[in-house]
C-alpha cells in the first residue's frame, strides 16, 4: 500500500506544470505582440511619410524644389522610422493630365514597404516569404498659384 501511494502522490508538481505550460502559452503571445508592434511602427512610418511627402510637394515652388523637398522628407522618414531608403517604393501621381505636379491638381502619394517578421531565420528563403506588406496613401491639393513667380 505504501508503495502505490508514492506513485500517485502529486505533491509539488503544480508549480512545475504551471511554469512549463505558462511558458508554452506565453511565448506565442509575446511573439505576436512583438510582430504586431513592428508592423504598426512601419504602418505609422509609411502613413507619416506619405502625408509629409504630399504636403512637401504641394507646397513647393516648382518641380526642382518639389524634388529636393521630397528627397529630404524621404531621408527623414527613413531615419526616424528605421526604414531602408531603397526598401520604400514611392509613387506620385496627379489627377490632372500633363506634368505632375501642377497648379490646382490633386497630388496622390503612395508609399509601400515590406515589414520583415522578427526572428525568422534566413533558411530556404523563409525571410523573403515572412514579410507583411504595408501601404499608405495621402492626397494633397496643389495651390492654384503653384509654379508661378
Amino acid at each position: 500500500m505504501l508503495r502505490r501511494r508514492a506513485w500517485t502522490d502529486d505533491g509539488g508538481s503544480a508549480a512545475l506544470e504551471f511554469i512549463v505550460f505558462g511558458l508554452l502559452l506565453l511565448t506565442p503571445i509575446v511573439y505576436l505582440i512583438v510582430a504586431l508592434g513592428s508592423i504598426q511602427a512601419h504602418a505609422l512610418g509609411a502613413e507619416a511619410g506619405a502625408r509629409h511627402l504630399a504636403r512637401a510637394i504641394a507646397t513647393a515652388e516648382d518641380v526642382e524644389d518639389a524634388g529636393e523637398r521630397a528627397s529630404r522628407v524621404l531621408d527623414a522618414i527613413a531615419e526616424e522610422y528605421g526604414f531602408a531608403r531603397d526598401a520604400m517604393e514611392v509613387s506620385v501621381t496627379c489627377d490632372a493630365a500633363g506634368d505632375c505636379p501642377q497648379a490646382g491638381a490633386m497630388v496622390r502619394v503612395t508609399i509601400r514597404t515590406d515589414v520583415p517578421l522578427p526572428l525568422v531565420p534566413a533558411v530556404l528563403g523563409a525571410e523573403g516569404i515572412a514579410r507583411v506588406p504595408v501601404e499608405a496613401t495621402a492626397i494633397q491639393k496643389v495651390s492654384r498659384g503653384w509654379g508661378s513667380p
